[in-house]
């Protein structure tokens, strides 16, 4: 039975919304035949947010040093058994309980292609769900789409949209050391090397909050923006650069 794998960083104070996430990610209604698994890691070891969660078989839960989001990621990486593998923040929620399942339908129906990405909202505290600015035509993407529009100033996606096969996010070291901005890596990565799917239905609700970590002045430094922009950028050049295509072993199916 394929696994389709969805992962979540948390700390201890970026958990106010976990159960929110978690009744997002319990009502996910995936093809039949396929199983849903719900890595879940705390960034640091208290063990207080993972405490907020059921025992439940198919969440899995873990802990490690606090290293910021890149590295709880990538230290769940580990334990993700998924065929298919995709991040979901901790204050954040899919768009709706077919979301993972159209994700799965896209990659069985293209079995060339190694990820999708989708549409995101934004929700606002006042309950306003706006949608991004750039978001892209549904359907197959031209090669190096992304790269392109983050090299012009504007990413068309939100990274955290990403479906990707486990097998690519490992094979390119899960996500960079970064501080910000490392949900993208993983998605450039795979475009550099394999081809994707742009749906056409929102597939996050990127939840705007005054805690969230973007607010950070931090965020907005603009040496360090660009430093992120073109660790990201550099790794998914060399990639490219190697005119190497990555395919499916085991294709998805429905």
């Amino acid at each position: 039975m394929p696994i389709f794998s969805v992962i979540t960083p948390v700390y201890v104070g970026g958990d106010a919304y976990l159960a929110e996430t978690y009744e997002s990610v319990a009502s996910q209604q995936l093809p039949a035949g396929w199983s849903l698994q719900w890595v879940v890691q705390e960034d640091g070891k208290t063990g207080k947010p993972l405490d907020r969660l059921p025992d439940l078989p198919w969440i899995s839960k873990g802990a490690g040093r606090t290293g910021g989001a890149a590295r709880a990621r990538t230290l769940a990486l580990h334990r993700a058994e998924g065929l298919l593998s995709r991040a979901l923040d901790a204050d954040d929620l899919f768009a709706d309980e077919h979301t993972v399942s159209r994700d799965i339908e896209a990659l069985a129906a293209n079995p060339d292609l190694a990820w999708t990405v989708a549409p995101c909202l934004d929700l606002y505290p006042d309950g306003r769900l706006v949608p991004g600015p750039y978001d892209p035509e549904p359907g197959r993407l031209p090669p190096h789409f992304l790269a392109e529009g983050l090299r012009q100033g504007a990413l068309p996606v939100m990274g955290t949209t990403a479906t990707i096969y486990t097998e690519l996010i490992a094979l390119h070291g899960g996500w960079p050391a970064i501080p910000a901005f490392e949900d993208v890596g993983p998605l450039l990565a795979a475009e550099a090397v394999s081809h994707g799917w742009m749906q056409e239905r929102p597939g996050e609700i990127y939840r705007k909050h005054p805690a969230q970590s973007t607010e950070d002045p931090e965020y907005d430094d603009e040496e360090e923006q660009a430093t992120r922009i073109a660790i990201v950028l550099d790794r998914s050049d060399a990639l490219r650069s190697l005119g190497w295509t990555w395919r499916p072993g085991k294709p998805a199916t429905v």
